[in-house]
């Protein structure tokens, strides 16, 4: 009899502590502090979602060096989009291009020299005689098409940013934030993925010359696919870097940093700090129904709703079977109601805190009903 008691106290204790194992072991880990990195400003977001990861004075307004040139590119980019420019066009080399100091994919004064070789010749080489032969070509002078990057930098929303040149040499009239930075290395990812890639070339010869790409993380790490160097005495040495394991990319701005080995180091310890303790999905496709809402007085009594866009979202690491949707509808829809008007909302929470809320939309129109539609569903809402 005290055997077989024995027997059962030692199962009942082993089992008591079997599963205070596996609930410590279930229990979410904890995501630490962000690397401390010897930088001025620093910043690291998600690109999907555009999560803020990591960050420090990223949003005071810095001179950016060579970083400029992403801008510039953009509003190369932007031009090609258009149709007002083309990959073939011959672009004459100017004095004033030939001669700028600096970086350089050594163009010759009076060459004529294809668009697309220029491109390589800013983004491979960090060239500044090629980022002024492309601004003069486009808009005349180089001031002009200064206008031309603050023009678009407003429509992209930067909030901290103004450009007085297209190369980043120093002016105190001429500075970005890391913040803004990190917004223009979202739209080049998105809106341009076809010229993107030349972001990820190692080098690029051009008149017998061979020039390296300066980030050195294209060498050191697989998934780094861009993006730019940049660097003067005033601004130190500065570093914009994506990379992209498996569906999760991320984008690492490093201003301000002592030496090329230092910006490398520090946007290393960024992006594995944050491929480590998160992960990006997406929950919902822009335009797929989330929840049919009832219409008052319409054609239709049903309505769909979902997000106008995709949405993403980046949580802690193992956290995703936690989320939990909730779905706010607008109290009473009443017809018409026009495809893309809000109405609702949807929170996504996780441990009872709301980490994002995005507008619930009309996934379809739906016209005004039939006099009689209209007059039965008014009794009914008078007695609802």
């Amino acid at each position: 009899m005290m055997k077989s008691f024995l027997h059962f106290a030692h199962s009942f204790l082993t089992l008591l502590l079997l599963l205070s194992f596996q609930t410590a072991a279930a229990a979410p880990m904890p995501v630490p502090k962000a690397p401390e990195v010897g930088a001025e400003s620093y910043l690291l977001i998600d690109h999907h979602s555009g999560q803020v990861l990591a960050e420090k004075n990223s949003h005071n307004p810095v001179e950016p060096a060579s970083i400029t040139k992403m801008m510039a590119v953009y509003v190369v980019f932007k031009e090609l989009q258009k149709g007002a420019l083309s990959l073939e066009d011959q672009v004459r080399v100017s004095e004033r291009a030939w001669r700028m100091p600096g970086s350089r994919m050594f163009i010759e004064v009076g060459n004529r020299v294809s668009v697309e070789d220029l491109l390589k010749g800013v983004i491979v080489q960090s060239g500044n005689d090629a980022t002024v032969a492309l601004a003069e070509h486009i808009a005349g002078s180089e001031d002009t098409f200064a206008e031309y990057m603050n023009k678009y930098a407003a429509d992209l929303g930067l909030e901290n940013s103004h450009f007085t040149n297209s190369t980043g040499l120093p002016d105190p009239e001429h500075y970005m934030s890391a913040a803004d930075i990190a917004r223009v290395a979202r739209a080049l990812i998105q809106e341009f993925p076809e010229h993107y890639q030349w972001y990820s070339q190692k080098s690029f010869t051009y008149n017998d010359i061979t020039q390296h790409n300066r980030n050195k993380l294209l060498w050191r790490d697989a998934s780094v696919d861009g993006i730019k160097t940049g660097h003067t005495e005033a601004a130190g040495y500065c570093l914009v870097t994506s990379a992209q394991r498996e569906d999760m990319r991320l984008i690492s701005v490093v201003l301000g940093t002592g030496s090329e080995e230092a910006r490398a180091d520090a946007s290393q310890a960024l992006l594995n700090y944050g491929f480590r303790f998160f992960e990006t999905h997406k929950l919902y496709d822009a335009g797929a129904k989330l929840v049919d809402a009832r219409v008052w007085k319409g054609a239709s009594e049903v309505l769909p709703l979902g997000v106008e866009t995709p949405l993403y979202l980046t949580i802690p690491r193992g956290r995703y079977e936690d989320l939990q949707a909730n779905v706010q509808r607008a109290p009473r829809i009443i017809a018409p109601v026009a495809a893309g008007e809000r109405q609702g909302s949807l929170v996504i929470n996780l441990d009872g805190n709301a980490l994002t809320e995005v507008p619930l939309v009309a996934l379809e129109s739906v016209a005004e009903g039939s006099f009689w539609q209209r007059t039965v569903d008014e009794v009914w809402l008078y007695f609802e």
